[in-house]
């Protein structure tokens, strides 16, 4: 076998894994974003000021160190002992949250539940957009070293493979601030938005015909079963983003979750009593035609439409209105309960139906992309809240977090730190330039490729080019945030 084809049967016939380690990964990220809370607060105990001495190079380590390194190592070489990585740092985690408390003013829970919060950025969305982009980005690269465990990729036809999370977390992502989500009125006549929101998807159509075109000249291996011979991920959100906008014309926004459950309902329905699921799974006739060579990612795009339209649902539910911490944690235990409701669809759907499949992006697939992507947010959302809490007891208000306590009166200084703060915080850096950032770790995927022999890596050498990887793509948009620069494609 070449080499291209040794690549394409590595990441081919696989089966993935259980839900349940699916789900326990969503822990990681959120205990991530507490310890790196806890040391900035800890740091500003002890020394009585933030940022860190030379800030743009320790602030990028540290977050580095402390919200990319675990997240490449739970992928990796601790991919087996995610459980005791996951205990070990809640508890201690708990252990330094307990000292703070201990140090800090013991004010009662009940008043911090009635307290006032302000926001610049959308409470947790954001974090949870940020690490969708981060996850995909270490996911594309590691999964062509053998380190990656295989149960982590994408599935071939039926399954539930992180990776195949991944894929519908990355559109669920999108349709959370879409203008629609955030209530945005449509000026002029809807023929005009529509084809406005058609002229929007450009960059993405070029993208895709940019990864179509290289991937061709190059001789890059490609999983064909994946989307097809000539369509990708790009083209999918392009065209998911104009019919899902085009709906939402003509269908009330508010019902969003409707509109998802019967689009998704239906296809299933068309799946089951067609011939269309025996076509899109051995009908392997690729020379036929653009649908016989694209059925993947043509017929695929119908799921990805309803799990935007959920997502568009869940952007307009987060984006309501509110300003004490008892409605944001109503909020928090209202889409945690949305997720097991829809856990149990699942379960359901898999025991009378049929099991995931990213492939068809069946009903199975469209439920467990919208409850783990809710039970994830979840999870960022009560991390993001135990800062805050911390923050209220130490008296340390520079940690970086969605929220903030409600100032009385304007302070400057503490405006003017809180900014430079932000300014040397990874997480904000990724969230400013995110699709830059995602086309960044599609080129360096290509080059590291190009350059090193994936499949014949050490151990320790996937994970040096892989931290080195991550490494370059974080420094380049951290760079970029440092100084203002916002890459716009449009």
């Amino acid at each position: 076998m070449s080499q291209r084809d040794l690549k394409e049967a590595f990441v081919s016939n696989l089966s993935g894994t259980s839900l349940q380690e699916v789900a326990l990964g969503s822990f990681l990220t959120p205990l991530c974003l507490i310890s790196r809370g806890l040391i900035l607060t800890l740091y500003h105990r002890a020394r009585g000021t933030l940022p860190l001495p030379l800030p743009l190079i320790s602030h990028l380590l540290l977050d580095f160190c402390l919200l990319i390194l675990p997240l490449v190592l739970s992928c990796t070489v601790l991919s087996e002992a995610l459980c005791q990585v996951i205990l070990s740092l809640g508890f201690v985690s708990a252990c330094v949250f307990c000292y703070i408390y201990r140090l800090g003013s013991h004010r009662p829970v009940g008043t911090f539940l009635q307290s006032h919060v302000q926001f610049d950025q959308l409470p947790f969305v954001t974090i949870f957009r940020v690490f969708v982009n981060v996850k995909t980005a270490i996911s594309i690269l590691a999964v062509d070293f053998s380190i990656f465990p295989r149960r982590y990729a994408k599935t071939e036809t039926y399954g539930t493979g992180v990776m195949d999370f991944g894929v519908g977390a990355y559109v669920f992502a999108n349709a959370l601030v879409c203008p629609e989500a955030r209530g945005k009125n449509i000026s002029g006549s809807k023929l005009n938005h529509i084809a406005k929101q058609v002229l929007s998807v450009w960059p993405l159509v070029v993208l895709g015909m940019g990864r179509l075109v290289s991937l061709k000249m190059s001789g890059y291996q490609e999983h064909v079963t994946e989307y097809g011979v000539h369509w990708n991920f790009f083209f999918t959100l392009a065209i998911v983003r104009v019919v899902a906008s085009v709906l939402l014309v003509i269908l009330p926004v508010s019902r969003s979750w409707v509109i998802a459950l019967l689009i998704s309902g239906v296809y299933q329905f068309i799946l089951e009593t067609s011939g269309l699921k025996d076509f899109l799974i051995h009908n392997n006739n690729r020379e036929k035609g653009f649908l016989h060579a694209n059925k993947e990612g043509v017929f695929s795009t119908v799921g990805y439409v309803a799990i935007y339209l959920a997502g568009v649902q869940v952007g307009l539910y987060v984006m309501q209105p509110r300003s004490h911490v008892r409605q944001w944690l109503k909020t928090l235990f209202n889409l945690l309960l949305a997720s097991c409701v829809l856990y149990a669809a699942l379960y359901t759907c898999q025991t009378l139906v049929e099991p995931v499949s990213r492939r068809l992006a069946n009903l199975s697939f469209c439920l467990w992309s919208v409850a783990q992507s809710l039970f994830f947010m979840s999870c960022l959302g009560m991390a993001d809240m135990a800062l805050l809490f911390s923050k209220r007891t130490s008296g340390c208000h520079l940690v970086p977090s969605s929220w903030n306590l409600h100032k009385k009166q304007p302070d400057s200084v503490s405006d003017r730190k809180t900014g430079e703060i932000e300014r040397h915080c990874l997480v904000q850096a990724v969230s400013r330039n995110q699709l830059l950032f995602f086309l960044l770790a599609n080129l360096m995927t290509g080059l590291t490729n190009s350059i090193v022999d994936t499949l014949v890596c050490s151990s320790s050498f996937s994970l040096f080019v892989l931290l080195s990887y991550m490494f370059v793509n974080c420094f380049v948009i951290f760079v970029l945030h440092h100084c203002g620069i916002t890459v716009k494609f449009w």
